[in-house]
C-alpha cells in the first residue's frame, strides 16, 4: 500500500514576521550597539559620562559664564567670586580686523564685493544643474582673479619693461606649445619659434647679471637686454602663427596661437589703467583676506600643475620624465616653512632687471610649488589605477594624446581620486597659517597679534581668540570634505562594491 504525503503549497504570498522584541525600536538598537556585551555596557558609560562632562564645561566656559559685550578687558574680568568664561566681546570688537586685517575701514566695501562676486561664481559652478557652466568657468577662472585684483589693490601697478618682456616670454612658449598641436605646421618654422623663446629668456636673464642702457617706449622703461627679449618673444609669435598658416583650420589654429600674447596684453592695460581706485598696498591685507587670498590660490594653480606634473612623470620622454621626477621630489622633501623663506629671500635673486614680485606673490608662488608637487602624486596615484585597455581603445580609435587624456583617461583618474584632492586642498587650506612667519598677518597671524593689545589682555583673551579662528577653519574645511563626499556619490557610477 502506497503511502501517502502530505504536501502544503501557499496560494498568497507570505508577510515576513516581525522582528523580536528585543532587536526592535530604540532599545533593540541600544542593545545590539551600546550595550552588547559588559564589556561594551562599561565603555557606553563611561564614556557617555566624560562627553557629557566635557559638553557641559564647554558650553558653561562658552556660552553660560561667558561675556559678549564690553569696551575693554574689564568686561572680560572675573568679578568678586566669580567666573567669567569666553571673551566673546574680544571677538565682537576685533571681528573687522579678523576679516580685512588693515585694510582700510572705507574702502573695505571693495573687499565685500569680491567675496561676493567669488560666492556668486562659486556656487552656480558647484551646482551640477546650473547651466552655462563653460561661461561660468570662464568667468571664474579667467576674469575674476584680474578683476579681484585690481578691486583688492587698486590697479595702477608700475610695471617695467622687464616686466612687459617677462609675460610676453611665457606667452610666446605658451603659443609655440599650441602650434606644435597641430600635426600639420611647419616643423622648421616651429623649432625657430622655440628658439626664439628661449632666447628671450636668455637675454631676461642676461639682463640680471649685466647692466645695458634704458629705453622708454609705449610708457615703459626697458634695458636694452629686455627689449631685446621682447623683441625676441614677438618673433616667437610671429614663427607659430606662420607654423599653422596654410593648414586645415588655418583661422582656429591662428587664433589658439594668438590667444597668450593677446592675454598678455590685456593684462597689462588692465594693470596699469587708473580706475580711479584708492591704492591699498599687500601690507595692509590681513586676516580672513590674506587666508582666503593664498588658499584658492594655491588650490586653483596647484591642481593644472600637478596634473601637469603627473602626466610629466609618466611621460615617455627621458628629460620631461626626469623633469617632473626631480621637481616633485625636491619641493616633497622641503618643508613649507622653508619653501616660505626661500620664496621670500630667494626669488627676487633669480628675476630679470625690472621684474620684482611684493611678499604676498612671493608666498603665493611657494605655496602653490609645494602644494603642487603633492596634487603631481595624488593624481599619478589615479591615472595608474586606470586599466591600460583604456589607453589602448582610445588609440584604436584614433585619438591622440592630449585627447586621450582629456576626454578618456583624466575625467576616470579625477573622480577615482577626488577624497585625496580634497584631502590636499583642506591642508593646503590648514597651511595657509605659517605664512606669518615671514610677516604676513593671516586670520591665526591677526588673532595672535591681538592678545597684545593692552586693552584686551586678560585670562580668557588667548584661549576664546584661539577658539574662534578653529571655528573659523573647520567650518571651511569641513565643507569642502562634505562637498567631496556629495560629488563621489553623484560621479559614483561604476565601482559599486
Amino acid at each position: 500500500m502506497e503511502e501517502q504525503v502530505a504536501a502544503y503549497v501557499a496560494r498568497e504570498y507570505k508577510q515576513p514576521l516581525p522582528p523580536p522584541p528585543s532587536e526592535a525600536g530604540l532599545p533593540g538598537i541600544l542593545r545590539k550597539n551600546l550595550f552588547a556585551t559588559p564589556f561594551d555596557a562599561i565603555v557606553t558609560v563611561v564614556l557617555g559620562l566624560f562627553s557629557v562632562w566635557a559638553v557641559w564645561k564647554l558650553v558653561q566656559w562658552g556660552l553660560t559664564t561667558a561675556v559678549f559685550t564690553g569696551a575693554n578687558r574689564e568686561a572680560c574680568l572675573a568679578g568678586e567670586g566669580g567666573a567669567v568664561g569666553a571673551c566673546w566681546a574680544f571677538v565682537r570688537a576685533k571681528f573687522g580686523q579678523f576679516v580685512y586685517g588693515l585694510y582700510p575701514i572705507g574702502q573695505r566695501w571693495r573687499v565685500d564685493i569680491t567675496l561676493l562676486l567669488l560666492v556668486a561664481l562659486v556656487l552656480p559652478f558647484a551646482i551640477p544643474r546650473v547651466p552655462y557652466k563653460r561661461l561660468n568657468v570662464i568667468l571664474l577662472v579667467v576674469v575674476f582673479p584680474f578683476v579681484a585684483l585690481v578691486l583688492l589693490t587698486g590697479g595702477r601697478f608700475n610695471i617695467s619693461g622687464g616686466w612687459v618682456a617677462f609675460l610676453f616670454a611665457l606667452a610666446a612658449f605658451v603659443s609655440a606649445v599650441l602650434a606644435a598641436g597641430n600635426a600639420a605646421a611647419v616643423p622648421r618654422l616651429l623649432k625657430a619659434a622655440t628658439a626664439m623663446a628661449v632666447l628671450s629668456l636668455a637675454f631676461l636673464l642676461a639682463s640680471n647679471i649685466i647692466s645695458s642702457a634704458r629705453v622708454d617706449l609705449l610708457a615703459f622703461r626697458f634695458s636694452l637686454l629686455s627689449l631685446l627679449a621682447l623683441l625676441a618673444a614677438l618673433a616667437s609669435v610671429v614663427a607659430s602663427l606662420l607654423s599653422v598658416r596654410g593648414t586645415e583650420r588655418t583661422g582656429a589654429w591662428t587664433i589658439r596661437v594668438l590667444i597668450p600674447p593677446l592675454a598678455v596684453a590685456a593684462i597689462i592695460v588692465l594693470l596699469s589703467g587708473d580706475f580711479g581706485l584708492t591704492h591699498v598696498p599687500t601690507n595692509l591685507w590681513g586676516g580672513l583676506l590674506v587666508t582666503l587670498v593664498v588658499a584658492l590660490t594655491g588650490i586653483a594653480a596647484s591642481l593644472p600643475l600637478g596634473i601637469l606634473l603627473a602626466l610629466g612623470r609618466r611621460s615617455h620622454l627621458p628629460a620631461i620624465r626626469l623633469f617632473s621626477i626631480i621637481f616633485i621630489e625636491f619641493w616633497r622633501g622641503v618643508p613649507l616653512i622653508t619653501v616660505l623663506f626661500m620664496s621670500a629671500f630667494m626669488i627676487p635673486l633669480f628675476l630679470p632687471d625690472g621684474v620684482n614680485f611684493n611678499q604676498l606673490l612671493r608666498a603665493l608662488i611657494g605655496v602653490a610649488l609645494f602644494s603642487a608637487a603633492y596634487m603631481a602624486e595624488v593624481i599619478r596615484g589615479g591615472l595608474q589605477a586606470i586599466p591600460k585597455g583604456q589607453h589602448e581603445a582610445a588609440q584604436a580609435l584614433g585619438l591622440g594624446y592630449w585627447q586621450m587624456m582629456r576626454l578618456i583617461v583624466l575625467p576616470q583618474a579625477l573622480k577615482l581620486v577626488i577624497p585625496g584632492i580634497v584631502n590636499t586642498f583642506i591642508g593646503l587650506f590648514k597651511d595657509t597659517s605659517l605664512v606669518y612667519i615671514i610677516g604676513l598677518a593671516d586670520l591665526l597671524g591677526t588673532v595672535r597679534r591681538g592678545f597684545s593689545d593692552p586693552n584686551w589682555i586678560t585670562p580668557t583673551t588667548a584661549a576664546t581668540g584661539l577658539v574662534f579662528a578653529a571655528f573659523v577653519y573647520w567650518v571651511f574645511c569641513f565643507s569642502m570634505s562634505r562637498y567631496s563626499i556629495y560629488m563621489e556619490r553623484r560621479l559614483d557610477t561604476g565601482h559599486k562594491r
